[in-house]
């Protein structure tokens, strides 16, 4: 009882602090309808805005459109309208009125802000050569809540050990389905040795800013108290980075693909280190058919494959596979 009471508490917490991050960077009249439609951020997922189109959002696994009376509709024609202004506002707030200070980071197409939400814009970009160097016109906008899920990873564990040792694990599903938070779990619940024997040191590379949700350098999620983040680092280069400086026993990163990726799994596996990742995909053969992928799983680098549901059951196991296709749960 006693543990339900603080985890009630420790939900509560969450929520609140929440729903301040978030309307931190809302103007006053979208926040005002926001929260009359919804009580409660704790299931807001996405919240898109798009220049004279209807508000867009996310919520309990379901799209709805936020009306000017401050509620829910699934109807594009009854939505509040997005203007121009609305789009400026956000982003002034975003970037604490110095939009110039953040140049880098819309270059890239997002900015991380306090409490690791990810703001992602689009508009109009400016090339010199084959490099963008300024993001103008700015029209679209995609805010992603950042949710953690303390727990939802802890059913993998029988899984992903073997007689006492860590198995490289591939955590696979379509996008939008739960990887990456089960990713996040995964790494916290290794770092701190939760029902373990003991911790791991875990190094995460976290490219697009999304396991750790760093803001000004410090992650806002709970990776565990034996974690080490590179924050915005390409995958390749901060795989290798991490096991010269670091020593890391697992490292952990996010949506593999590229041949430089799979160049730097196989080198961390070749210097002991445990892998953790994911990748999109709805099945084992959707990933075996993609060549890269495919080289991984035919020189039985990952021991464990875990496949998440979509759907209604997000984050759901539905599947684990081990290295010669066996099926060990789900």
């Amino acid at each position: 009882m006693a543990y339900e009471s603080e985890a009630c508490m420790a939900r509560g917490k969450r929520a609140k602090h929440l729903e301040e991050e978030i309307n931190r960077i809302l103007p006053v009249k979208i926040r005002q309808e926001l929260l009359r439609a919804i009580p409660s951020y704790e299931n807001l997922q996405e919240i898109r805005l798009r220049t004279g189109c209807p508000m867009c959002i996310q919520y309990e696994n379901q799209e709805f459109f936020l009306n000017i009376k401050g509620t829910l509709t699934t109807s594009y024609e009854d939505g509040m309208i997005i203007e121009e202004e609305i789009i400026n506002e956000i982003l002034e707030y975003v970037c604490n009125y110095s939009v110039y200070a953040y140049d880098k980071e819309l270059r890239q197409g997002y900015i991380t802000i306090q409490g690791g939400h990810r703001v992602g814009v689009a508009g109009t970009t400016v090339v010199e050569g084959d490099r963008i160097v300024k993001m103008k016109h700015i029209s679209f906008m995609n805010i992603r809540i950042s949710h953690e899920v303390v727990g939802c990873a802890r059913n993998m564990i029988p899984y992903v050990t073997k007689e006492g040792e860590l198995c490289n694990t591939l955590l696979i599903s379509p996008p939008r389905c739960g990887k990456t938070t089960m990713l996040r779990d995964l790494i916290r619940i290794f770092s701190k040795g939760e029902g373990l024997k003991r911790g791991y040191t875990v190094g995460v590379v976290d490219e697009r800013s999304e396991l750790a949700a760093s803001y000004m350098g410090v992650p806002q999620n709970d990776l565990g108290p034996r974690t080490d983040v590179l924050d915005c680092c390409p995958k390749s280069d901060g795989m290798m980075m991490m096991i010269r400086s670091m020593a890391p026993q697992v490292i952990a990163v996010d949506e593999i693909g590229g041949s430089r990726d799979v160049d730097a799994i196989k080198y961390a596996t070749n210097c002991g280190c445990t892998l953790f990742a994911t990748v999109h995909g709805t099945s084992m053969e959707d990933v075996r058919s993609r060549p890269l992928i495919g080289s991984l799983i035919d020189m039985h680098i990952f021991k464990r494959y875990i496949l998440l549901s979509g759907g209604k059951n997000l984050g759901k196991i539905e599947t684990i596979y081990d290295d010669m296709g066996n099926c060990l749960g789900g």
